[in-house]
């Protein structure tokens, strides 16, 4: 019961941490985000919920690491990202994956990609391969027989681990840095399944032909048209077309620096999520109105709904009350037909007198 009231008590303020972040009250959404990791993460204080529902707990801490980044984010302190997701989660293993993610992602947008290379190889270290079905803690492996396979502190997924190789082989170490030589080589030495190894290998390769084509065709290209050959070479790797939109708003001519210019794919597939809370915020004087584009897409739709109802409200006027009308015609031809016919009510009798007199 304690465990159950405990955790009620969590969720209630994660979910008062992301109305803040819907408000866009990003200070305290931080703040509240901050103080609800450092006591999820403090075994003497989480040590039953940890016990007890090992996958909520694990939803607690990505809920709430989504809220901090994404507040993070919104304040304008990107490059401070991965140092406080280690402050507040103290071990790197323990931070999620689409958490992790989401803050390499933002913070490489930002044009701040120092320590992130240190960081994802750290990640990566911690885990070991086995059988190519998932991956255990290093220190965890001479006892993952005796783990539950629900434990995901201790326990990554294929998918989870191939996508932060993919980040730190294509995105940064390619696309940033433009270090392919190594980017190849760590996917090589990689601990993935070979189809999956081949997939990155093809997209390096890919990449690393387009920026080729692009430096020898020499120096009279411009900026905006070197950044048009990144943006469709992008593109045919297949990378999310709001992706390709993220860069294309984010670009600056000027400044020449292709983290500027870098396609973070993985950071779109989190931000869609909050694309209905974002905030509109409308000043009136002294009074502000915060409203969010879900509500402001609702009331366009019945907005809509209502024009179009009566636009169109003659128009099923007249269709209804032509079908009203064929069917009253239809009622009275079959009622006219069923009393028009004359019966002859002698007709049985008059037909057995005629058979008698043929006979006589």
């Amino acid at each position: 019961m304690a465990e159950t009231t405990s955790s009620t008590a969590i969720w209630e303020e994660i979910e008062r941490s992301e109305s803040y972040l819907v408000c866009s009250m990003y200070e305290e959404a931080a703040s509240l985000a901050s103080s609800i990791l450092k006591r999820l993460c403090n075994n003497n204080d989480n040590e039953g919920i940890e016990a007890g529902e090992d996958v909520e707990f694990y939803d607690m801490l990505e809920s709430t690491g989504m809220v901090l980044v994404q507040s993070l984010k919104e304040l304008g302190r990107s490059s401070e990202i991965l140092n406080q997701l280690k402050l507040l989660y103290v071990l790197v293993t323990a931070i999620p994956v689409q958490v992790l993610l989401t803050g390499v992602c933002f913070q490489i947008s930002e044009g701040s990609s120092f320590g992130v290379r240190e960081f994802l190889e750290d990640f990566l270290s911690k885990w070991r391969s086995i059988d190519e079905r998932y991956y255990v803690l290093v220190d965890a492996e001479a006892n993952v027989d005796c783990m539950p396979r629900h434990d995901r502190r201790f326990i990554l997924g294929v998918d989870e681990y191939f996508e932060v190789v993919e980040v730190y082989a294509v995105t940064l170490l390619a696309t940033v840095l433009n270090d392919f030589e190594f980017a190849i080589s760590l996917v090589e030495k990689a601990a993935l399944p070979e189809e999956k190894r081949q997939v990155l290998l093809r997209k390096l390769h890919s990449l690393h032909s387009i920026k080729a084509t692009n430096l020898s065709q020499g120096p009279s290209i411009l900026p905006g048209d070197n950044h048009d050959a990144r943006f469709s070479s992008l593109k045919e790797l297949n990378v999310p077309e709001g992706s390709r939109k993220a860069l294309n708003a984010k670009y600056q001519p000027n400044q020449g620096s292709v983290a500027k210019q870098a396609v973070l794919k993985f950071s779109e597939r989190i931000e869609p999520c909050f694309w209905w809370f974002r905030t509109i915020t409308l000043k009136f004087g002294n009074a502000r109105l915060v409203v969010s584009k879900g509500k402001i897409f609702l009331g366009c739709l019945i907005l809509l709904m209502c024009h179009v109802v009566r636009k169109k409200k003659a128009i099923l006027k007249r269709f209804a009350g032509r079908h009203v009308l064929f069917l009253k015609r239809a009622v009275m031809d079959l009622w006219q037909l069923a009393f028009s016919y004359q019966v002859n009510p002698l007709a049985s009798v008059q037909s057995i007198a005629a058979a008698t007199r043929g006979g006589q």
